[in-house]
């Protein structure tokens, strides 16, 4: 048991797993702590003795999403392969035939949009994710600077706010579309206007 009374905090990922995907599809209003029970598999007092109440649980879905979002965008950005390459796959990660987000978007992004500023947690788990990733874009175009693959007429900060900023809209465009030939015009405007 926690100081608090409260147990320990709940180890299993697959009940915050399941609990991603109600509020993703979802959303955080329209999601009933019936949905939830159901979709974990946990009783009402289950639910509330491990997460404390449907706020938590949904603090708890989406660090668990930012950490896995985070990890596999920066997988892609640190890998070994020419910076252009990265920084296309990193455009073109959640566009993917078998990316989860479909037309769902990033969960991320949508409770952003629903309770970001009236919710302190959802706004500090999306800058942290915001900032992560934009310092991850800034080291690969400053590694493309190095090596003469980009440009250095540009600050890397600039280029780096240019790239996210497509990124961003990409990643709410095309959920809300699925234009796939809109989606490549904007991944090669977007690489164009960097190399």
């Amino acid at each position: 048991m926690s100081k608090s009374g409260r147990p320990r905090e709940f180890k299993d990922t697959a009940v915050i797993d399941a609990a991603v995907e109600v509020f993703w599809s979802q959303g955080y209003e329209a999601c009933s702590t019936d949905d939830l029970c159901k979709e974990t598999g946990l009783g009402r007092g289950s639910l509330y003795n491990a997460f404390g109440s449907k706020h938590e649980l949904y603090e708890q879905a989406l660090i668990r999403y930012h950490q896995l979002g985070i990890e596999a965008q920066l997988d892609i950005l640190n890998n070994d392969a020419p910076v252009k390459e990265r920084l296309e796959a990193l455009l073109e990660w959640e566009i993917r035939e078998d990316s989860a987000a479909k037309d769902r978007g990033c969960l991320l992004i949508n409770a952003s949009a629903e309770r970001g500023k009236s919710d302190p947690a959802v706004e500090r788990i999306f800058k942290q994710h915001v900032a992560l990733l934009e310092q991850a874009i800034e080291d690969t175009i400053r590694e493309g600077q190095a090596s003469g693959v980009i440009s250095r007429d540009r600050e890397t900060s600039e280029l780096a706010a240019l790239f996210l900023s497509c990124y961003y809209g990409l990643r709410v465009i095309y959920p809300g579309t699925m234009n796939r030939t809109l989606a490549r015009r904007i991944i090669d405007s977007t690489l164009a206007a960097m190399f």
